[in-house]
């Protein structure tokens, strides 16, 4: 008996040691099957931390402080590694402090510098206002007579005349008007500088100049705009009354349009003037592209034109530039067939002509605002072409068309070289006709 029941308490006493190592290493087993979720809550903590230093945007930080707050709250192992995360000491959180911030991203600390420098960044240079010395350097030669006119008188006014009063724009008005820069236009300058000197704003000669060339750069600049060519083809009908120039202008037009890269076709619509389509030739071997003429010296210019434009299209030609018969603004039959001419060419690109370029002598004064003003009433007249500059004293009448008929003046003649039609910059006419005689000396 006694040894059955050793046996019994022998076998209880290593059931209880089993059992308390079973239980035991159950106990440590379980330990380490909670560690890694210890370490769940650990590896958000250090990746919030993560991109705590390097993250540029406000965006990620709600992020940081509620997604391990939503993951820890349950536990209060949980809290441990989020309170360690704080302290630069803990291993887990060095490797983020060490790592450098990725490329083009600020560190923290420098974001709000990055962010403060951003608005004052310097601007990228702007182009120089006004116009180049060069582009009024170029046009002074070409403007010698009406300046030897025009603006001679004008500072022979002044030293007469010591005193800056109102006696002083009575002779700047009968200045102006023999100029041909006009009445209308005259008087509208006059108005301002009466204005401007009422205010005292004129009280000496050189804002009196200046007055003169801001008045006349306010008119030339309203309606300045460039050649309407966005379309291809596109077509410019050239007009105006014999002996202006036309056909010059179409050779020098159409050379300058080669020089830039543009394919050009002309269309001889003169089928009136013997020579006309002759010397149109001439220019298109010269500038080299060709010429679009009709059937004899009868032939007719609506379709020639037609023609021409028909042939730019198959061909993929950029501009088209077609000459008109001279015709005198007088003769209302003679405009009726350009409107004719007009019409053909909006139907050869169905839509409306692209440039109507009116080409007026500038030696003509006077007379060649009420040229603009005639052909005005028979044809849409879209810009000015003015020619013979370099030959005349009368300049300044392109204040005058411009102002009374709100036309932009696109190109000017001061010479006979190709390069002498030259494309009109309101600010550089302005300084180059305007320029004070005893300063331009100076400079000279």
């Amino acid at each position: 008996m006694e040894t059955i029941a050793g046996i019994v308490i022998g076998l209880i006493v290593v059931a209880a040691l089993v059992w308390f190592f079973l239980f035991r290493s159950k106990g440590e087993g379980a330990g380490e099957l909670e560690a890694p979720r210890e370490a769940k809550p650990k590896l958000p903590s250090s990746e919030a931390a993560k991109p705590a230093p390097t993250e540029p945007t406000k965006k990620t930080e709600p992020t940081k402080k509620t997604e391990p707050t939503k993951k820890t709250e349950p536990t209060k192992r949980s809290e441990r590694p989020a309170a360690k995360s704080d302290h630069p000491p803990a291993k887990s959180e060095r490797p983020p402090k060490e790592e450098p911030p990725a490329a083009g991203e600020p560190e923290e600390g420098e974001e709000v510098e990055a962010r403060g420098e951003e608005p004052a960044r310097p601007a990228a240079p702007a182009k120089p206002a006004g116009p180049t010395k060069e582009a009024v350097e170029a046009l002074r030669s070409g403007l010698d007579k009406t300046r030897g006119g025009f603006i001679a008188r004008i500072a022979n006014i002044f030293r007469k005349k010591k005193e800056i009063d109102p006696e002083l724009l009575d002779e700047l008005r009968e200045v102006l008007i023999t100029a041909d820069v006009g009445v209308k236009t005259s008087e509208k300058i006059l108005a301002r500088l009466r204005e401007r000197m009422d205010n005292r704003e004129l009280d000496d000669e050189d804002r009196v100049w200046a007055a003169l060339r801001e008045e006349a750069s306010a008119i030339l600049g309203r309606a300045e705009r460039p050649l309407r060519l966005a379309a291809s083809p596109s077509l410019i009908l050239v007009v105006g009354v014999n002996g202006v120039g036309k056909t010059t202008t179409i050779g020098k037009l159409a050379s300058r349009f080669k020089d830039e890269g543009k394919g050009v076709i002309l269309a001889a619509g003169d089928t009136f003037r013997a020579a006309a389509v002759p010397q149109l030739e001439v220019w298109g071997r010269r500038v080299g592209c060709p010429v679009v003429t009709g059937k004899g010296r009868k032939a007719d210019p609506a379709a020639v034109i037609f023609d021409a434009v028909k042939q730019a299209q198959e061909s993929g030609a950029d501009v088209v530039i077609a000459d008109t018969a001279g015709r005198l603004h007088t003769k209302s039959n003679l405009m009726e067939e350009l409107k004719k001419v007009a019409r053909s060419g909006e139907k050869a690109l169905g839509r409306p002509v692209d440039e109507v370029l009116l080409v007026l002598d500038s030696t003509t004064g006077q007379n060649a605002i009420q040229q603009a003003a005639q052909f005005k009433e028979a044809i849409d007249v879209s810009a000015i072409a003015l020619t013979k500059l370099d030959g005349t004293a009368k300049g300044g009448v392109i204040l005058g068309i411009v102002d009374e008929h709100g036309l932009p003046v696109h190109f000017i003649g001061v010479g006979e070289r190709v390069e002498d039609l030259r494309e009109f910059e309101a600010g550089a006419f302005v300084e180059a006709l305007f320029a004070h005689p005893d300063q331009e000396s100076a400079t000279a």
